[in-house]
């Protein structure tokens, strides 16, 4: 794995308005619970406890120099004194660092959390058991029946199509057409030529990420983020800013003051049922983004991967259709099949301007000259169905979130999380700083699971967290529940996954 550099030095801070917001919306320590109306607690280690969370969680970044103890106070209506005390505790904890006549920064303890992002080729912890329930995959498989039958469907016209070279840069053209089609479908007018098919979103976005960007050039991600993305940026030796994410999106403010300071040359959102929060931009932070995006001269990769697991919502309208027209040019949609259909279909594709299409397929014929065609034949052929499949697999998604949040609620009481209105998983907050200690015992019960470290920027936040999909079956995600809190709980060992509950993802 190459060496990661260092994150970006910009000169990140936090207002004091701004801070005592976040205070306030942490959801288990309130202004009132600082004040000590609702907490028996000292004050000032109250405070302390909402800053520190606010760290864990990504809402304020690492390296961020927070508001004078003075100003922190009037914006919270509290005593310099306790707010002095509140510093104080967390600067001897380890989440504060003061320099005299430079401020005072957010960190880490030493050590706190994995060192590490990106990435799912972990290796077998010791004491795994033999068949594991795989939580750390949020996807699915696809029936046999139906790709028997696809298979013999598309014979004839890869047949026909063998005695051709094979080699399309761009993408097989009659899959380019749907896709296209798709997009039209959707409320985005789109032509073939604005097309450009790859193997699976990932590699559209290693493409787009080497066309826009060079060694050392700063890209502006969510926090927390799909970490094979984050990973991407850090073997082309990219630089990764992460911005907070909050209920209705990315912070948009925060996310304005970034692309100022840091000149980003891309933003990678995820604004459709974000991985891993589940989150659903806002039309108006769309805007917000899209606008600060345009005035920065950055880049906005569009991920769009999960857009088609809408479950308690309409399917979104794509990002490009939903802000202005300039800062629709500057925004790659980046698309896949993996999560609507299956994985092992390896079928993305990238919409962009017909300009950028032919810079990005003359930029992957150095990579992998050609998709296969096979698999566009295939993807063609499963797209030509409709959306009936689509739709059954998203009412299969929603049995299977309803029997997850059941079985969390009755094994793991004390675990919380925020129902997300699609997507594939739940973002789980422990209540304690565990995950990756968790992970570590899950694996002795047959349970592989991903700490929330494995998707922060900055190492060693989301400690508190873990990503948990609902793509299993119904009794394989209950017992998943129940050998999980058993780990956490720290008792005896499960017995192996009986063979019916086996499920690799």
């Amino acid at each position: 794995m190459a060496a990661p550099l260092e994150l970006a030095t910009t000169d990140r801070s936090v207002g004091s308005t701004r801070l005592a917001r976040l205070v306030r919306d942490v959801s288990h320590l309130g202004v009132a619970d600082a004040a000590g109306d609702t907490d028996r607690r000292p004050a000032y280690r109250a405070l302390a406890q909402s800053v520190r969370c606010l760290i864990l969680d990504g809402r304020i970044a690492l390296r961020t120099r927070v508001p004078a103890e003075r100003d922190l106070a009037a914006a919270l209506g509290m005593s310099r004194t306790t707010v002095t005390a509140a510093y104080d505790l967390l600067r001897e904890d380890g989440f504060l660092e003061s320099r005299r006549g430079s401020g005072t920064w957010t960190t880490l303890p030493p050590g706190a959390g994995p060192q590490v992002s990106g990435g799912w080729l972990l290796p077998a912890q010791p004491g795994a058991a033999e068949v594991a329930i795989d939580l750390s995959c949020a996807s699915f498989g696809m029936p046999g029946e139906l790709m028997a039958e696809v298979l013999a469907e598309v014979a004839p016209t890869f047949a026909a199509l063998t005695m051709d070279t094979g080699y399309y840069h761009a993408g097989w053209p009659e899959l380019r057409e749907l896709i296209a089609e798709r997009y039209v479908e959707r409320g985005l007018p789109t032509t073939p030529d604005q097309i450009v098919i790859t193997s699976g979103a990932q590699h559209g976005n290693v493409l787009a990420l080497g066309l826009l960007c060079g060694p050392g050039d700063r890209v502006v991600v969510e926090s927390p983020t799909y970490p094979n993305s984050v990973e991407a940026m850090r073997r082309a030796r990219l630089r990764p800013v992460p911005v907070p994410i909050g209920e209705d999106g990315i912070e948009s403010d925060v996310l304005a003051a970034q692309l100022r300071q840091a000149a980003p040359r891309v933003a990678y959102l995820i604004p459709d049922f974000q991985n891993p929060t589940g989150t659903l931009m806002s039309q108006e932070r769309r805007a917000e983004a899209a606008e600060a995006a345009r005035a920065a001269g950055t880049w906005i990769i569009n991920d769009e991967t999960v857009s088609d697991m809408a479950l308690d919502v309409p399917s979104p309208v794509p990002f490009p259709a939903s802000v202005s027209r300039a800062a629709a040019e500057q925004v790659i949609c980046v698309g896949s099949m993996s999560k609507s259909h299956w994985g092992g279909l390896r079928i993305g594709w990238i919409r962009t301007t017909p300009r950028m299409a032919t810079e990005l397929a003359g930029q992957r014929v150095a990579m992998d000259m050609a998709g296969s065609v096979l698999d566009q034949i295939i993807a063609a052929a499963l797209l030509r169905r409709g959306g009936g499949f689509v739709e059954e697999r998203r009412e299969r998604l929603r049995r299977q979130r309803a029997v997850l949040e059941e079985a969390l609620a009755a094994e793991l009481p004390d675990w919380s999380w925020r129902r997300p209105a699609g997507g594939l998983s739940l973002w789980v907050d422990l209540g304690e700083p565990s995950s990756s200690e968790l992970a570590d015992r899950a694996a002795a019960f047959g349970v592989r699971l991903v700490g929330g470290p494995q998707f922060g920027v900055d190492p060693g936040t989301f400690e508190h967290r873990v990503r948990i999909p609902y793509t299993l079956p119904e009794q394989t995600l209950r017992d998943a529940v129940r050998r999980l809190a058993a780990a956490f709980r720290c008792e005896a060992a499960l017995p192996p996954v009986s063979e019916e509950n086996r499920w690799v993802a």
